[in-house]
């Protein structure tokens, strides 16, 4: 995507330097515009600010993801917007890769995002779980949703914070990253080991402990805090969401706001706020302030393709009057080196691994596979016992049989006796009678 600005002499506005905006700035005339669009690319009236300061403080404090607006260099007008990276620039475009020659910050050392490889990250076991402060408490008042032309940003009251960090942060805004092509086709700003997730939630929140407004905070080293929320799709609705996404047609057009309902903000976020990833690093769009100590959650949130396809194609980056609508999409930011940071994380590699679809399957498959060989195993043991006739083999319950040894030695003995019977028969007969005695 791109986005062509017009370009006009700016004899009004002939100060270097001023930063074109979208809130508490002038609007120049739509006849300065070069009437020029295409399926791609579409013209675009901007604003123009008092004073360069005042209109990002603006702009930062409605939404701190500036991703488009323009600059002014000498009487020529130029804007920004997020393209790819492997896209031509064109004449009064300033893509990703040009954004470092007007905001040189973009150009440091610690930009966002980054990729994280889980296996390069370093385990700290004192990085304790963050808590949020007041997100549930959100009372009566009602929040506020708005299209600033680059993402829907949700404001939050000021008593929402958090802790569990160096400092004690006042929550300012939320907003959304995605992407445009449905599922599986990125829309993440931060990947892990090289994968995107198909949007990204961003929690944004400022050192209140140190400094007095954001706009104060968002230069400064340690001014600002934001969480990260790695969004993925499935099956089931995610109720939570719906409180933003059932509003969204409320607000098609560029700066359009509205009034909605206030929710439970922490629904919106995973329920395990332990494991996470920390470093050090920048806002994602230009300025790119490198004042952002980010937390990037391990578990991600999921919703249902058909919220994920509500937030990719009901969105315009157009105004209401404008005859050429945009779509807001593909609002995220390439990936930026590393460098010299370490990324931390409050749990270790082993525990935070993760397996891809192709090691799920395998394990799958081997624990089927094992399963099946027991069986095998434990049939042929018994079709084995089964067809073994041995008492030894299969135990029973039925009396041990006599042993057949003893048998004839019983009949010898009773043939015995009999012999020695008829012997005793035979002696007596053979035993002559005594002869009768005579008296004298």
């Amino acid at each position: 995507m791109c986005l062509l600005c017009c370009r006009r002499t700016l004899a009004a506005y002939a100060a270097d330097n001023d930063i074109v905006g979208m809130n508490g700035a002038h609007r120049l005339p739509n006849s300065a515009c070069v009437q020029e669009s295409s399926a791609r690319c579409t013209v675009h009236t901007e604003y123009t600010a008092d004073d360069g300061g005042r209109a990002w403080s603006q702009l930062y404090t409605g939404g701190i993801t500036v991703m488009y607006g323009a600059v002014t260099r000498g009487d020529t007008e130029l804007c920004f917007k997020p393209q790819p990276l492997n896209e031509d620039t064109r004449e009064g475009l300033v893509g990703q890769t040009e954004w470092s020659q007007y905001f040189p910050d973009c150009g440091g050392s610690s930009q966002s995002p980054v990729d994280v490889v889980t296996t390069q990250t370093m385990y700290i076991p004192g990085l304790v779980p963050v808590t949020p402060l007041g997100y549930s408490q959100h009372g009566n008042r009602p929040f506020t949703l708005y299209n600033n032309g680059h993402t829907a940003v949700i404001e939050l009251p000021e008593w929402m914070g958090l802790e569990g960090l160096p400092w004690l942060y006042t929550a300012v805004q939320m907003h959304l990253h995605w992407g445009s092509g449905g599922p599986s086709h990125g829309g993440s700003e931060h990947t892990i080991n090289g994968l995107s997730a198909d949007a990204e939630l961003h929690v944004v929140h400022y050192n209140s402990e140190l400094y007095p407004n954001i706009s104060t905070a968002m230069t400064q080293k340690d001014g600002l805090a934001v969480l990260g929320i790695l969004i993925v799709t499935g099956e089931e609705t995610n109720p939570a969401f719906n409180s933003i996404l059932n509003y969204l047609s409320r607000i098609r057009h560029a700066d359009q706001k509205v009034p909605i309902p206030a929710f439970d903000v922490q629904s919106l976020l995973p329920k395990d706020l332990g494991r996470y990833y920390r470093y050090n690093g920048s806002l994602t769009t230009p300025p790119c302030y490198q004042s952002v100590l980010w937390t990037l959650f391990h578990e991600r949130v999921q919703i249902s393709k058909a919220q994920l396809l509500k937030l990719e194609t009901i969105l315009y980056s157009s105004k209401a009057e404008e005859t050429d609508r945009m779509l807001l999409q593909d609002n995220y930011r390439a990936t930026q080196p590393l460098n010299h940071r370490i990324i931390f994380a409050s749990f270790s590699a082993e525990s935070g691994k993760e397996l891809s679809s192709g090691e799920v399957t395998a394990i799958v498959i081997g624990v089927m596979c094992g399963c099946v060989g027991l069986a095998v195993i434990v049939r042929f043991i018994v079709k084995t016992i089964r067809s073994t006739s041995s008492w030894d083999v299969l135990p029973s319950n039925r009396p041990a049989p006599m042993p057949r040894i003893k048998e004839p030695e019983k009949g010898k003995e009773k043939k015995q006796d009999l012999a020695l019977n008829s012997t005793s028969e035979a002696e007596k007969k053979e035993e002559p009678s005594p002869s009768p005695q005579t008296e004298p």
